[in-house]
């Protein structure tokens, strides 16, 4: 799993970007950078339609590519999906996603990868087993650590179904109590299920339990689509 995580630094019109030296170890989060629109095929702000002069110059966003004036693309904010070493300049649009997108890096995914402990059951088997869960480094692979070890691909997973306890009528607060994890096992098309739950009789942060699985449910959604907010 370790094996092919070593990085490369490469320059493109956008910037210097830090990335996997093999395209199979990329991050499941990753974007490709964008096409830049031609400047021969945009004489007017995509935002404002300000026609572009020799005082008004054009800007191309490091996110969609588009081709806008500066007062329509100023900010320079990070975009780690596309594993850029600093922040670039973005449209007000994509740099609002990508703020978002930072705090999800900056928090979620460091959750995840510092790991938490719960008793997994694996299938429909009336065993359990006390493992401790976190995210790999590379972000690929959720790694399962006990007396047995699994290692789940994200992109893998089909299904996270949070389970919460403390509902009542008329909306009281829940807290986060386990997870039900569904994952298409590599080569085939059979669907293997999990249950996750945090422990009751062994000494364990419910609250970091909880934190824990909210980031997994977002993590399983953001593998999927093209924003993580």
């Amino acid at each position: 799993m370790s094996g092919g995580d070593a990085k490369k630094l490469v320059r493109s019109p956008s910037g210097l970007r830090m990335v996997p030296e093999h395209r199979a170890a990329r991050s499941p989060f990753g974007l490709d950078e964008p096409p830049w629109v031609p400047d021969k095929e945009c004489p007017r702000c995509m935002q404002c339609d300000t026609k572009f002069d020799f005082i008004t110059r054009k800007h191309h966003c490091r996110r969609c590519g588009k081709c806008f004036c500066d007062k329509c693309c100023s900010k320079k904010v990070p975009l780690p999906r596309m594993c850029f070493v600093d922040p670039v300049r973005q449209c007000a649009e994509c740099a609002l996603v990508s703020q978002k997108e930072t705090e999800f890096y900056d928090k979620q995914l460091k959750v995840l990868m510092n790991g938490a402990t719960f008793i997994v059951t694996l299938g429909t088997s009336d065993k359990s087993e006390l493992m401790v869960c976190r995210l790999s480094n590379n972000q690929r692979y959720l790694v399962l650590d006990g007396d047995s070890h699994y290692e789940i691909e994200i992109i893998q997973i089909s299904t996270v179904q949070i389970l919460t306890e403390g509902f009542t009528p008329g909306g009281g607060n829940t807290r986060a109590i386990g997870m039900i994890l569904q994952y298409k096992v590599p080569g085939s098309e059979e669907v293997t299920q999990m249950k996750f739950t945090a422990g009751e009789d062994f000494s364990c942060n419910k609250k970091l339990s909880a934190a824990w699985l909210a980031a997994m449910h977002k993590v399983s959604k953001a593998a999927k689509t093209s924003a993580l907010h």
